[in-house]
């Protein structure tokens, strides 16, 4: 995106679809009162976090079956002069929730209470309150018809209500990280990364792509040929317009078949929508690309903010999803790679900001396509999708709005993406505005570990670039 630090606030509201989770938890010391506000009755606090490294936070929980315009309702605390107003636009569909940090309007004490109010700012929709600061989460078990309890915290995605939730574990290689560039050599704004080999191509949110090459074993510059010196300007298919690029991946052609590009608007409109995946030849030595195709998924997806779209994309093999059983949405039956004419030979997921939802389409040769996929990544925000070949999994990143959390996803026996582990960022690194993570192929593996990387929006202390290891 093209914020760093001063979106984090604009970026206080997550939507997410996710299943309804398990069991009760025990009441504690919560008390709540009941919806008055008929028109509004499906709408519940759900979950509230007072404490930790998480921001004081309220998430709300629609457990109806129509979606519901939040636009201008405020939530408060035990104080009637306290007020947060929920952004014009907002929405919340049947089975979403939506987490709102609202400690720069109010501080949530250890005996306090959350109130959510309709526009009007007198009528209750609920509340609940409590005696003690959380521990990390209180959370209401099930979603929305629940007690409230003690729980892991899981703002913007479905509680843990101690069934099927999966607790977050260690990062899967070393505990540190090191800066990865030059210092101040790329500036703020820098997101989606893919690995091709010994070239690093980088999305950066100011229309721009980098072709980075190693600069010694640990860190990546600019490459200086071919009109790569300070990255190479990209433009719609028309040769206007600024993609506001977020995500960079590759097909199995690699880069000389194109390289691929999320973005979320045209950043000279910066107020509407644009959510498409862009084609750009790179062999050439201009020093502006024009894209070959634009896939426009605009419309095929729930709207979100214009600033809360597309983050990240990557490529999965026909070959990998054939050979797992992936079932394709949009017939119910298996996924078929020969009922789609020419593409790419794999299919496209990218994940979206503003619901933390990753969507598989195919891209058919042209600029048609078609929906194969919906899936929850589990998390408030989709930062970064990377397919890692040699795992045959996925994985999906956040940012700081989740603690640098990331997750694995892989082909279950239903043959749909499920979440197989959470990991917490490595000990070693700060709690980073990171938008990108590309992991390194095989042939990187050394004493049963890789390189992995990542991008750091906000450019902290003067670097774009960190390096770190999984495990083989």
């Amino acid at each position: 995106m093209t914020e760093s630090r001063a979106r984090r606030w604009r970026r206080s509201f997550r939507v997410l679809l996710v299943a309804v989770a398990g069991p009760a938890l025990a009441a504690g010391a919560l008390t709540a009162s009941p919806a008055h506000a008929a028109a509004a009755d499906d709408i519940r606090i759900n979950e509230v976090v007072t404490t930790g490294d998480v921001n004081d936070s309220v998430e709300l929980y629609n457990k109806g079956t129509a979606t519901v315009d939040l636009s201008g309702w405020i939530l408060r605390d035990d104080s009637n002069s306290s007020r947060y107003a929920i952004a014009s636009g907002t929405t919340l569909a049947p089975g979403g929730y939506v987490a709102f940090d609202v400690h720069n309007a109010f501080g949530l004490g250890s005996d306090d209470e959350a109130r959510l109010y309709l526009a009007d700012g007198t009528t209750l929709v609920d509340s609940y309150g409590w005696t003690q600061h959380s521990a990390p989460s209180w959370s209401r078990c099930p979603d929305g018809t629940g007690a409230f309890g003690s729980a892991a915290l899981t703002l913007g995605a479905a509680n843990d209500c101690g069934s099927g939730g999966i607790s977050a574990t260690a990062w899967p290689g070393g505990s540190s990280v090191a800066t990865a560039d030059t210092k101040n050599a790329f500036g703020s704004d820098m997101s989606g990364l893919y690995q091709e080999g010994n070239v690093l191509w980088a999305a950066q949110n100011s229309g721009k792509l980098w072709r980075l090459v190693p600069n010694g074993s640990t860190a990546w510059t600019a490459d200086t040929g071919n009109g790569w010196t300070s990255g190479k300007a990209l433009r719609f298919p028309s040769g206007s317009g600024t993609p506001d690029d977020e995500g960079v991946t590759l097909t199995g052609s690699g880069s000389g078949g194109g390289v691929y590009v999320a973005s979320e608007r045209n950043a000279d409109s910066s107020g509407t929508s644009r959510l498409s995946v862009l084609k750009y030849d790179v062999t050439g030595t201009a020093t502006t690309l024009t894209a070959a195709t634009e896939w426009n998924l605009t419309s095929d997806l729930p709207s979100v903010g214009s600033n809360l779209g597309l983050e990240g994309i990557t490529w999965v093999p026909d070959t990998a999803l054939t050979a797992a059983g992936f079932k394709d949405a949009s017939t119910g039956a298996a996924y078929n790679p020969a009922d789609y004419g020419p593409h790419t030979g794999g299919v496209f997921f990218v994940g979206v900001e503003g619901t933390g939802m990753i969507y598989g389409y195919v891209l058919r040769d042209g600029g048609a396509f078609t929906r194969v996929a919906s899936l929850s990544s589990g998390m408030a925000g989709v930062m970064e999708l990377q397919w890692e070949p040699q795992a045959s999994r996925l994985w999906a990143v956040c940012d700081d709005t989740c603690s640098g959390r990331h997750r694995t996803l892989q082909i279950n026996s239903s043959g749909v993406f499920a979440t197989t582990a959470v990991h917490n960022r490595p000990t070693g690194m700060d709690n980073y505005n990171n938008e990108g993570f590309a992991v390194s192929g095989s042939d990187a593996c050394s004493g049963g570990t890789k390189p992995v990387w990542w991008s750091d929006d906000s450019n902290d202390g003067g670097h774009a670039l960190r390096r770190g290891t999984i495990t083989c």
